[in-house]
């Protein structure tokens, strides 16, 4: 809900030329957080990392309203980042453990499907908002929805068996809690594809102004209405066929969202590329959700659902930073992140290529 809008929030405050800080100071902390929550989620419990997160939502969404100047709106966003950081990871875990190994595809399309229904609404709600309240009326509203989301958690059983309580020692990170090595191609796959999504970020709302559509939400709006389409199918399909197949048949698509978007000229175009996109993100994201799990073995899922969302902020936040940098505020410099993007999808695609897919079952008895 808030993303169309702040840019032009950081704009009134005088931050303007930073405006690819918006996602990747975001993603900065989500990343760091990462790791803790992979660990937490394993030992402490499902339930209170998703509780961590949501909460860390609310609570920021307070704080937007007094941060009046860049560099405290810039602290507000970083420690909102936080709750990207143990949300997601507690949620794809808890969903892990109650569906069965060859659904796995499905359920993370039902769980995408959920979480983009409400992204695919709330890009087109926050303009209108600031548009009739201002600013602070679209935080408070967020604030309300991240505490109504604690209520909801709260009445939900916990999963994990033989959880242990919270101590210090679970804030103690080694080497295998930072990364699990068993995710790792699945993770960079990922981020290469996830590049395209931070750029489209950070640029959406100058592309919208530019091609002369007035909501910014509009291009986020198509993007998550075609993402719902296929999400929960293409979940059954990496169930039936594999995970890799169904990759090799989407990372085309993505190729020709991100050229569509690098040679916009018109609102037409713009909006084709906005659809292909979210078909390939669509189809992208229960898939490799699903891909992980399957590499990961019973006792550490947190942990590989964290190294995959690491991979996941990595690639946004530099997708939204590098845009950023280049675009500078010129229009003309549109097309140049997207080939970037062009590329390094082209990279993902050869990984797959070179990649063996495993049996789910020798990886989970091993």
């Amino acid at each position: 809900m808030m993303i169309p809008s702040l840019p032009d929030h950081l704009k009134s405050l005088g931050g303007d030329k930073h405006v690819g800080l918006i996602i990747l100071l975001f993603t900065v902390t989500a990343l760091i957080s990462r790791p803790f929550s992979g660990k937490l989620s394993d030992q402490w419990g499902r339930v209170p990392v998703m509780v961590l997160g949501a909460g860390v939502s609310a609570i920021a969404a307070f704080f937007y309203p007094i941060a009046l100047a860049v560099i405290p709106f810039f602290a507000v966003r970083m420690f909102h980042g936080f709750s990207t950081g143990f949300k997601p990871t507690g949620t794809a875990a808890f969903v892990s453990d109650i569906v069965p190994a060859d659904r796995r595809g499905e359920a993370m399309g039902i769980l995408g499907f959920c979480s983009n229904l409400g992204s695919g609404i709330a890009p087109s709600i926050g303009p209108l908002i600031v548009q009739n309240y201002g600013f602070n009326a679209m935080f408070y509203t967020s604030a309300g929805l991240a505490i109504l989301s604690v209520a909801v958690l709260g009445r939900i059983k916990e999963t994990l068996e033989n959880r242990r309580s919270l101590d210090a020692r679970m804030f103690k990170l080694n080497t295998t809690d930072l990364i699990e090595p068993r995710v790792l191609v699945s993770s960079i796959v990922l981020a290469l594809s996830v590049f395209s999504f931070g750029a489209i970020l950070t640029l959406g709302k100058y592309m919208s102004d530019f091609v002369g559509i007035e909501n910014e939400g509009l291009y986020f709006t198509f993007y998550i209405f075609a993402s719902l389409l296929v999400r929960i199918a293409a979940g059954k399909a990496s169930d039936k066929y594999g995970r890799i197949p169904v990759l090799k048949v989407t990372l085309p698509i993505l190729l020709i969202s991100v050229l569509l978007l690098g040679f916009t000229n018109g609102v037409y175009t713009f909006i084709a590329g906005s659809i292909c996109m979210g078909f390939a993100m669509g189809m992208i994201s229960p898939t490799i959700y699903a891909w992980t799990i399957d590499q990961s073995l019973p006792t550490k899922i947190g942990r590989g659902i964290a190294t995959m969302y690491i991979a996941l902020e990595a690639g946004i936040g530099l997708g939204a930073g590098v845009s950023g940098y280049i675009y500078h505020g010129f229009n003309q410099n549109f097309l140049p992140p997207f080939l970037i993007c062009s590329l390094l999808t082209i990279i993902g695609f050869i990984i797959l290529f070179r990649t063996k897919p495993k049996p789910i079952e020798s990886l989970q008895d091993s």
